[in-house]
């Protein structure tokens, strides 16, 4: 059996022997793709999300900022109420 991935390729292959049953041969299977990785490979790309840019980064930053900002003048002026700290409120 082969399992392709774009950027890597990696060949796992069992062959039944006389008097063994296909569970066993299943078993192997599954043992040698667990040594060569393949699971664990395919697992860590699951939820892939792009490097985002500097530019991005940096505007994401000064919005972040900016709302911390506000939200401090609103709480100094009695606007708005203190966040809770924490899960238990």
């Amino acid at each position: 059996m082969v399992f392709y991935r774009p950027h890597m390729a990696t060949n796992v292959a069992v062959a039944k022997n006389n008097n063994e049953s296909s569970a066993n041969v299943i078993r192997r299977f599954q043992k040698r793709v667990q040594g060569a990785g393949i699971i664990q490979k395919v697992r860590t790309g699951r939820y892939y999300s792009r490097i985002k840019s500097r530019n991005v980064q940096k505007f994401a930053r000064l919005k972040k900022l900016a709302k911390k900002e506000t939200y401090e003048e609103l709480l100094k002026l009695g606007k708005v109420q203190e966040r809770a700290r924490g899960r238990r409120g």
